[in-house]
């Protein structure tokens, strides 16, 4: 059995649907109920039922294996495998109405992304890539932007209300002068698959939860792009600060971010 190939087109099965049902609250969104979690941190009902939608998928094709989501409890695996789940990332974008959000799927296995899965129903692009197998929007091969520095395309930057806020600005003016532009559309997810697809040079931010991040991360190492390398387990269990660019900028993203993230 083929557990990687099952997983990964039950994957993309899984995230269409979610996207679907998403999109219908997308449509309506006068109807929301909009709590927060946090500053700058919504959410919605549409949150809860897409990932409840998602997890009763999940359980029922695979019992065994584990679920980690942002909005509902986690369950442990049985199988070594476990999906992780993000219903609606960029949900400030999604209440206000702005069509910049996506659902995120992961599925790590002996310490490892294994598969990745962004879904952006607005645009209906859909990335996919699996260890070792390369990585696509709409089953065309993506590769990370032919750079040739940082003052040549635009640095997509996250922030967040888990760490200082200071830390972000002085990211952006180190990249100001250094010719860089940065951009930011609010989905670290869309924003890391932006990396893979070549549209942006590159990604930094000073915390990411796992839902948010493994499987952009996976997208971009598997389209050329390099990543830090860390522990899946770990950042299920704590989340971690993410950086991923292509080659010839990575290095340097990495000491500026090194530089600007520190308390």
């Amino acid at each position: 059995m083929n557990h990687l190939k099952i997983r990964k087109t039950s994957a993309i099965s899984i995230a269409r649907d979610a996207g679907a049902l998403a999109l219908d609250y997308f449509r309506d969104i006068g109807a929301l109920e909009i709590s927060s979690k946090g500053v700058q941190d919504m959410v919605s009902n549409a949150d809860m039922e897409v990932e409840t939608f998602v997890r009763k998928r999940i359980t029922a094709e695979f019992p065994d294996d584990g679920i980690v989501g942002e909005e509902h409890e986690t369950v442990p695996s049985n199988s070594g495998w476990t999906w992780v789940i993000d219903p609606i990332d960029g949900t400030a974008n999604f209440v206000r109405g702005i069509p910049q959000w996506c659902v995120i799927l992961a599925c790590v296995h002996e310490d490892r992304t294994k598969i990745g899965v962004i879904f952006e129903p607005s645009s209906g692009e859909m990335f996919v890539a699996a260890l070792g197998e390369g990585a696509t929007v709409n089953d065309r091969p993506i590769k990370i932007a032919d750079t040739t520095g940082l003052n040549d395309g635009s640095v997509g930057v996250g922030m967040n209300s888990r760490t200082p806020a200071r830390m972000v600005p002085r990211l952006i003016g180190d990249l100001a002068d250094r010719g860089g532009i940065y951009f930011r559309n609010a989905s670290g997810g869309l924003m890391l698959s932006y990396v893979a697809a070549g549209r942006l040079i590159g990604y930094t931010e000073p915390h990411m939860n796992a839902w948010d991040c493994l499987a952009g991360q996976l997208l971009v190492s598997e389209a050329g792009g390099r990543i830090e390398q860390q522990s899946a387990e770990d950042m299920l269990a704590n989340g971690g600060r993410v950086i991923a660019g292509a080659p010839i900028i990575f290095d340097e993203l990495l000491a500026m971010s090194e530089a600007a993230f520190v308390e």
